[in-house]
């Protein structure tokens, strides 16, 4: 007989007892994954390492890890959702099936090892791979987004086979590569080597927020060309840093566009910035000694901003190209030279779990059975989850633990609150996959 959410007391208690057995593991578990650098550094990245380590992890309560390059799943490269250019040797996803007896749904358990580079503006008053553990957070790169969730994949796992529990449905577990920076593939070759299941849970650094909703995201890069020099001279085309003055000073009003053309969507309604549109990169040369004194011929600029889940790449990107043209246009003493636009990376579409579907109720109900305060709410960010439902057809959400500092220095996760998100992901694995037996 397969135990259902309502009848899993006896399961629940016995549940806890292995996940608070487990505790230390959990911790062990992130801190090694923090100690161990697995930065993206497109085309390039160091995954491996951590890869390696998590398909022990896999052995230890004896799931047999599927660790396989890219590049053995030959329907990648094909597939329309796949992003040309990356190098993806020694790069392994990692894979693991917890085979369940029948009779009940399965699930994955998705997380991306990578994270971006522990380089970062400002100092890190910790070791960025040094996992120091200071006032209840853990500190270091990755150490949120989200190496956290993996280590919370991984202890599900692990306290689900320390309570002897045999499941209905089967779980997948994978670790995958290549997520920052638009990458994807990895999270693309899972399922192109056949690792579907009835739904899937992202371990996103949510916040202990379930969140069946992602942003999309578009990133551009500018390049600004203009006079420049030491000496006074005739300017026929505009100094590149003039146009820079210009044109940061007239992109609020493509965010005032996107906000009078798209709506809202339910899952955003707290956002703060519904339509952010930001610089994250401003660049004229190097820094220091090095690099003469003078007005720089060319500007580089960063710009980034999200959409709604139900926005296409070309209403993204003709809006921006409308407002482009008529703000340059505007001004044709500044640019004498035309601004290059370039994509460096995919669009990141975003997606939408409904809030009826049972992954969402359900998920929500266990939160509330252990006195939790999840809201339900969509993440301000984009990533992986929409190779779920869009390629897929497979309903999906993110969930993870607090922390604060992603893709930058002193990034941490809050060490109660991976216990609290790991507990919830446990017991709904019980109630959504079904208990069919205890070997305890």
């Amino acid at each position: 007989m397969i135990s259902k959410p309502d009848s899993l007391s006896f399961t629940a208690q016995r549940l806890d007892a292995a996940l608070r057995e487990q505790k230390h593991l959990l911790i062990d578990t992130l801190s090694e994954l923090v100690q161990t650098p697995s930065e993206n550094l497109p085309p390039l990245g160091n995954e491996k390492a951590c890869q390696l380590r998590i398909a022990q992890w896999l052995r230890e309560i004896e799931i047999e890890p599927d660790v396989y390059e890219l590049a053995d799943v030959p329907e990648l490269p094909r597939h329309a959702e796949y992003w040309p250019g990356r190098n993806y040797a020694n790069r392994p996803n990692v894979n693991g099936v917890l085979k369940g007896v029948g009779g009940g749904r399965s699930l994955i358990l998705s997380g991306h090892i990578d994270t971006v580079p522990a380089d970062t503006p400002t100092q890190w008053k910790y070791s960025p791979f040094g996992a120091v553990i200071e006032d209840g957070r853990l500190f270091g790169r990755g150490a949120w987004d989200m190496k956290a969730g993996v280590a919370m994949n991984l202890a599900a796992l692990r306290a689900l086979s320390r309570a002897g529990f045999v499941l209905a449905g089967d779980v997948i577990f994978e670790s995958v590569v290549d997520e920052e920076f638009g990458g994807v593939n990895g999270t693309l070759a899972g399922r192109l080597r056949g690792y579907n299941a009835d739904a899937a849970i992202i371990g996103e650094p949510t916040s202990l927020r379930i969140c069946p909703a992602q942003r999309g995201g578009r990133t551009l890069h500018i390049t600004l060309h203009g006079d420049g020099g030491i000496l006074a001279g005739k300017q026929t085309s505009g100094r590149a840093v003039d146009q820079l003055t210009y044109v940061l000073g007239r992109l609020p009003e493509l965010k005032e566009r996107r906000t009078r053309r798209v709506g809202v969507h339910p899952y955003y309604t707290n956002s703060a910035e519904p339509f952010a549109v930001w610089v994250t990169n401003i660049a004229t040369g190097k820094w220091g000694w090095t690099q003469p004194i003078t007005v720089p011929e060319v500007c580089k600029v960063e710009l980034y901003w999200q959409a709604m889940p139900d926005e296409t790449c070309e209403e993204v990107e003709g809006e921006f190209l409308d407002w482009w043209r008529e703000m340059t246009e505007a001004r044709p003493d500044l640019f004498g030279a035309k601004p290059v636009i370039e994509w460096p990376m995919r669009f990141l579409p975003g997606c939408a779990t409904p809030p009826d579907a049972p992954l969402v109720t359900e998920f929500a109900a266990v939160a509330a059975n252990l006195n939790m305060t999840a809201t339900i709410e969509g993440l301000d960010a984009p990533s992986d989850m929409y190779v779920f439902p869009r390629c897929f057809d497979t309903p999906a959400i993110m969930w993870g633990p607090s922390g604060s500092g992603a893709h930058q220095a002193n990034e941490y996760v809050e060490v109660d609150s991976l216990v609290a998100a790991t507990r919830a992901l446990a017991h709904f694995v019980c109630g959504w996959c079904g208990v069919a037996k205890s070997n305890a």
